[in-house]
This record gives C-alpha cells, sequence and structure tokens, in this order.
C-alpha cells in the first residue's frame, strides 16, 4: 500500500473520485508529486509533504510496532501543532482511530474518555500531562508519549525520539468503509461525554467534496483557528490534506494574529465560528489587511444572525459558506450567504443527497412548512456513539420504511424551497402557559437593540406560568444598560406569549471552544448550583 511506487504516479484529483480510498496513498502521493511545498504550519514549526509523509509513516509504524490493533484508538490531548495533527494522521494510516480529547474536560472526563475509546496509547503536551498528573486521578494503563517535549519526571518519551527510525513504513491494513476513522467526544459540561465514531466512509466524502470548494486547485492554503479534537476543524482539514494543500493552525485564536496569517500567507480558504467573525467585525484595525486571496470561508457550530451574515458577505472577500450539521450527522445544509441575501435568516438548503422534515412531540412527520423536531440523515452520519448503543438508539427516529434518520435536537421548519430555518434547541424550547417559545425568536430581537452586541434567553421557573423567559445581554464597550428600558422595548416586538420577563447583564456569554452559548451555565448562574 504506502510503499507502492504506483503511489507516486497517483494522480489525487481522480483518485478522490472514487467511492473510496485510502488517506495513506494519498499522503505519499504528495510527498512524490509536491515533496517541497509546505504541508503543515503551526508558526513554530513547518513541515514539506515529504517530511510530513515520511514523519506520519514512521509514526504509525511504530504505532503498528507496538501493538496497535486495527481499529483500535489513539488518544490525544493537548494544543494545536503540527506535531498533533501527525500523531492524528498516523493514528488512521497505521489502520488504528484518532481520539482527539477536548483540552476543556475535567482530569476525571478525561480518564473516562480514554478507558470508553480503548485506546492503548496517549500523546499528549506537557501543559494538560502536568495537570493530569497533578489531579491523582487514576488513568487507564496506556503508553504515554509527549507530543512537545520529554518529561523527565516520568520519562515518557518524546514524539521524535519514540518514533521508528528514518525510512520506516507501516504494515499494510486493509481497512474498509466501516472501519472508524475517529472518536469525537462530545463536550457536555457533566458526566462522561459521549463518543461520535465517524467510519472511514463519512471522512472519504468529506475529503471528496474538496474539489468542488478548490481544494483540488494548486496552491491552495487553509487557515484553520479551532481546535484539532473539534469535528469544526477536522472537516476542512482532511479535505486540506487529501488534495495536497497547506495547513496553516493557530494554537490559538487572536484576530491580529488571524488577520497577519491571512495576509502573510495568501490564505484561500478558512473556517471561522460566528464568535470569531464577530471580533474580526469588531477589530478596529480589520480593513488594514489585505485579505484579497480568500476564495472561500466557511461557518459552523453556532447560530449566525443575519445581520453578521451580511457584515461578512459586504467585509471580507470570497464566498460564504454556513454549514448546519451535528458531530453526528443527520442532515447537511449549505448556505451560500453571498448568493442568497434573502435567505440569510436561514441554514440554507440539504446538500450531498441530506434530506430534512420535521416532526411533532409523538415522533409524527409533519407536513412541509410546519414548526417542530428536525430529523436529517445523509452521507456523512455517524456510525453511533461508542460503546453507547441506548443514546444512539435514544438520538434515532425511524421512518415508515424503516430507514434510520438522525435527531439533530433542533426545532425549526423547512420551507417549499427547501431551506432551514433554526428556532432553538429541542432542549432550550420555553413552554410558558402552554405556548411554545422558541428562544432564538426573543435572541434575534434582542440583539436589534443598538446597545446589546450578544444575547441569550433561557426559560426560568415561575409559579403563574411554569415557565418564563430570562434573557441575558452583553453591551456595547462594557456600558451599564438601562435593563428595564431594553426589555420593555424588545417586548414590543415580541408576541404577548413571548415576552422577556427581565434581563440579566454580563460581561461576556459563557461559550464553548467552538463559539456555542453554554446555556447550561446560565441556568446555573440562575439556580445558583
Amino acid at each position: 500500500m504506502t510503499s507502492d511506487a504506483s503511489a507516486s504516479l497517483l494522480d489525487t484529483v481522480e483518485y478522490l473520485k472514487q467511492p473510496f480510498g485510502q488517506l495513506a496513498w494519498l499522503i505519499n502521493a504528495h510527498a512524490t508529486g509536491k515533496p517541497d511545498r509546505i504541508a503543515l504550519d503551526d508558526g513554530e514549526e513547518k513541515l514539506t509533504w515529504a517530511e510530513t509523509a515520511a514523519l506520519v509513516n514512521q509514526i504509525a509504524a511504530q504505532l503498528q510496532a507496538q501493538g496497535l490493533e486495527k481499529g483500535q484508538a489513539v488518544s490525544i490531548l493537548g494544543t494545536t501543532t503540527v506535531r498533533y495533527a501527525l500523531v492524528y494522521l498516523a493514528a488512521i494510516v497505521a489502520g488504528g482511530c484518532a481520539a482527539p480529547l477536548t483540552t476543556s474536560a475535567t482530569p476525571q472526563q478525561l480518564a473516562a474518555m480514554m478507558a470508553d475509546s480503548g485506546a492503548g496509547h496517549l500523546f499528549i503536551d506537557h501543559i494538560k500531562r502536568a495537570e493530569l498528573m497533578e489531579s491523582g486521578v487514576i488513568l487507564p494503563p496506556l503508553h504515554h508519549v509527549m507530543i512537545d517535549s520529554m518529561d523527565e519526571a516520568s520519562s515518557a518519551p518524546s514524539l521524535f525520539e519514540w518514533m521508528a527510525e528514518g525510512g520506516a513504513m507501516p504494515v499494510e491494513v486493509d481497512t474498509g468503509p466501516d472501519d472508524p476513522y475517529n472518536i469525537i467526544y462530545s463536550s457536555g459540561t457533566t458526566g462522561t461525554p459521549k463518543g461520535i465514531v465517524h467510519s472511514r466512509q463519512m471522512r472519504w466524502y468529506q475529503m471528496a467534496v474538496g474539489e468542488a470548494s478548490g481544494l483540488g486547485l494548486t496552491g491552495q492554503v487553509t487557515l484553520l483557528s479551532t481546535p484539532m479534537y473539534s469535528n469544526t476543524t477536522l472537516g476542512i482539514f482532511v479535505a486540506t490534506v487529501a488534495y495536497g494543500g497547506t495547513a496553516i493552525l493557530m494554537r490559538k485564536f487572536d484576530c491580529a494574529r488571524w488577520l497577519e496569517l491571512a495576509q502573510a500567507h495568501r490564505a484561500t480558504h478558512t473556517i471561522l465560528v460566528p464568535v470569531q467573525y464577530q471580533r474580526l467585525m469588531d477589530f478596529a484595525h480589520f480593513d488594514e489587511y489585505d485579505l484579497s486571496s480568500l476564495a472561500l470561508k466557511y461557518c459552523t457550530s453556532a447560530p449566525f444572525s443575519a445581520e453578521l451574515k451580511a457584515e461578512v458577505v459586504g467585509r471580507m472577500p470570497g464566498a460564504l459558506i454556513e454549514i448546519y450539521s451535528m458531530t453526528e450527522g443527520g442532515v447537511v445544509c449549505l448556505l451560500r450567504a453571498d448568493t442568497h441575501p434573502n435567505k440569510l435568516h436561514t441554514v440554507g438548503v440539504p446538500w450531498g443527497g441530506s434530506e430534512v422534515i420535521t416532526i411533532d412531540e409523538k415522533l409524527n412527520r409533519l407536513p412541509t412548512g410546519e414548526i417542530g423536531e428536525l430529523v436529517g440523515r445523509s452521507t456523512t452520519m455517524m456510525s453511533g456513539y461508542q460503546n453507547q448503543p441506548e443514546k444512539t438508539e435514544e438520538a434515532s427516529w425511524y421512518d415508515e420504511k424503516g430507514g434510520r434518520w438522525q435527531r439533530m435536537g433542533d426545532i425549526g421548519r423547512v420551507d417549499d424551497e427547501g431551506f432551514v430555518t433554526l428556532l432553538g434547541r429541542s432542549k432550550d424550547m420555553i413552554i410558558s402557559g402552554g405556548f411554545n417559545i422558541y428562544p432564538r425568536d426573543l435572541e434575534d430581537v434582542l440583539l436589534k437593540q443598538p446597545e446589546v452586541v450578544d444575547a441569550a434567553v433561557i426559560g426560568v421557573p415561575s409559579n403563574e406560568w411554569g415557565e418564563t423567559p430570562l434573557g441575558f445581554v452583553v453591551a456595547a464597550g462594557g456600558k451599564e444598560l438601562d435593563l428595564p428600558a431594553v426589555c420593555a422595548r424588545a417586548n414590543t416586538e415580541l408576541g404577548k406569549t413571548q415576552r422577556i420577563s427581565a434581563l440579566k447583564q454580563l460581561h461576556e456569554l459563557p461559550r464553548s471552544h467552538i463559539g456555542k452559548i453554554l446555556k447550561t451555565e446560565l441556568r446555573e448562574m440562575v439556580s445558583g448550583t
């Protein structure tokens, strides 16, 4: 496989048109066809495709030598770097399954993820290892390898010291479409996050669409500023690797640094979450940078207001595509924001053979246009939750023919043209006086108020109504707001059953690493727990 001379002659674009293929072939073909092109660059280290392929093969060979079995997980924990990317790719090339772990999880959760994944190796940077060691949490018995440096205290080897000798090649492993590619753990705040298993076929689909996005063209540079453990990042990263582009990896997002990198590297592609776009739009020196090389910008992972989409389209070069999906898969919707100015309030239409419908509380299919829970199916659905078949079943809906759909967890509607409008998370829906209230409607009204730059609405207990909406707002420039006045003004734009009971002002809303508002934390603020 990887050592076959025919890989050197491989036309990667044609190869990616096949129904299924192997990442190892692609990496080694790039090493031969474009050996001197930069593949990975994190600002401190950068590697050509020849160097990347050699190191990936050495790491993969050593994983196999230490007993990695077909489909077995490889845990990775640390900041996004070139070396992190090498380990991720090597785990797959070796026939295993990459299991990138979220750095925001507690030591107890991390230990549980490692055990749940069945990993035999943990690749970790010195900061996260120190945290784990200091916590006293008992970890599963894993081979520890330092991503970034030697750990003298424990004698855990560094990556380049540990890997096989130069020129080593992994043994061919007969991996098929249904074999696992990676496990992505959900970012729940309590308990053990669910491990979402993606098949090699699912990721192959994501790689193959790169040609349509321009990633298959010569000279493409992707600027990535979200963590490698996020599915947000991985979908674009694997497509960039598949076509032999250049991936610029940011360890941490910063407006000035992002703009400097985009300009210096002549970035053609990027993916950002809404809060990052907002920060760029608010950055005082944004217009001083040359972003003319940008061909395509993606956005995903959190609500993206119509107003912000319009501003990004107006101020940033290149196409803007919003992606609506979930790590579990289900429907994939795309909104080409720059060509659909009248649909910016939606998340676009199902793409690539995806389907989406709505169902009611009794799980019955609803007619087009009616509000309900969204369910979808696509070629990029997860295989299931790791070791949790009951959770997989809970997240599934079956149609009249027994076909499985993914419950998206969102409330929304699908219009006659197929455009999908989101109204809120199903678990966030507020039932007040017997009426359903969708927080998104209230949040949109709050965001229209000139002194408000961020907003969230949750339901809180009410003796009179059962639940009542409570809003949280962030003020422009950190100014002190006249909350009763803002609330009263917003309520004049809302229906009688939607009225916000009160507002609380915060310096900033609690958000996850990909910009999602953590409403659980807002509820905890109110309850005092």
